[in-house]
């Protein structure tokens, strides 16, 4: 099957939860025209950012149904659920169903449990579930620092060419660069190579990178929209100073217990996700007014992302 690569900003959403922990379904139409009216091209959902892990079949299956619902007829924004890595049943049931709803593309990770002992076990877990939907694009999703899975993605490319027809590329969560311009140049470019860490967009787009997946996506699109700019006009100084923009603004997930702190900043561009389900931490509220201290003195309002403007 053809395989079309993908450009620009990919968002991974945060799923909208309410305070009691449940699925705020109805908050999906509004996200979604959030993204679009900051040129985000696509959402990667219930992925690390978007709390997967944390769901069950069925809460993905209604998350899904959400995203295709209000998605449905936009040609030009894809929707990609992760569909998991630790039980195959599930993941191949989740594509089912991905395909049924008419998603885009589907991703899967590495089981994180019982681990595949070498790449060559890696690409038959990707091929078992593969194979449900072979005229879907089918992602392999790296993030070894939460897998435990590292081998690299040029021999995962290796042992799955030829073996996948469907196989699409990869969501490259890692900051191995040698491994990801290997990526990029294997077989001409044949695969679509995902960056994933967008505190280092910068050095991916100078080896090729098109194409990026992230969760500060969803609330600092503009930010990065100007850094590609930059960069594609050749100003690297700009660029470089907007790359650390980004990495001060980032900087805060990790002064403010990490992953949950992206919801917070969701909150300050009035789309409230909510929290976080265990075992992650959440902000308390005095640290809540401590980081909009902070935020503010990034500079946060003159490059966050902005709710769409509707006319009455």
């Amino acid at each position: 099957m053809a395989i079309q690569q993908l450009q620009g900003l990919i968002a991974a959403p945060f799923t909208p939860m309410h305070s009691n922990g449940s699925l705020n379904l109805e908050l999906i139409p509004r996200y979604y025209k959030m993204l679009k009216a900051n040129g985000v091209n696509g959402a990667f959902i219930c992925g690390s950012t978007g709390e997967g892990v944390s769901m069950s079949v069925k809460e993905k299956k209604a998350v899904a149904e959400t995203w295709a619902a209000c998605t449905k007829g936009d040609n030009d924004f894809i929707v990609m659920p992760l569909l998991g890595g630790t039980c195959l049943t599930d993941c191949k049931e989740l594509a089912l169903h991905a395909r049924e709803i008419g998603l885009g593309a589907v991703s899967f990770t590495s089981p994180f449990y019982f681990k595949p002992a070498n790449v060559e076990m890696l690409a038959q877990c990707c091929a078992e579930v593969a194979s449900v939907v072979p005229d879907m694009p089918f992602y392999y999703y790296h993030i070894p620092v939460l897998t435990g899975v590292g081998f690299t993605m040029f021999d995962l490319l290796k042992a799955i060419d030829g073996l996948i027809p469907n196989f699409a590329g990869v969501k490259y969560t890692h900051e191995d660069f040698m491994d990801f311009l290997s990526c990029i140049n294997f077989q001409n470019g044949k695969y679509d190579m995902l960056w994933g860490r967008d505190e280092n967009m910068l050095p991916a787009l100078s080896v090729g990178a098109r194409a990026a997946v992230g969760s500060t996506f969803n609330y600092a699109a503009p930010l990065y929209y100007n850094l590609i700019d930059a960069f594609n006009s050749g100003d690297l100084t700009k660029a470089r100073l907007l790359q650390q923009k980004s990495i001060d603004m980032i900087r805060l997930l990790g002064k403010y217990g990490g992953i949950a702190t992206g919801k917070a900043y969701m909150k300050l561009i009035h789309l409230d996700c909510g929290e976080f389900r265990l075992p992650v931490k959440n902000m308390s509220s005095a640290d809540f007014e401590s980081f909009k201290k902070d935020v503010e003195q990034l500079g946060f309002g003159n490059f966050c992302s902005k709710q769409q403007v509707i006319a009455v």
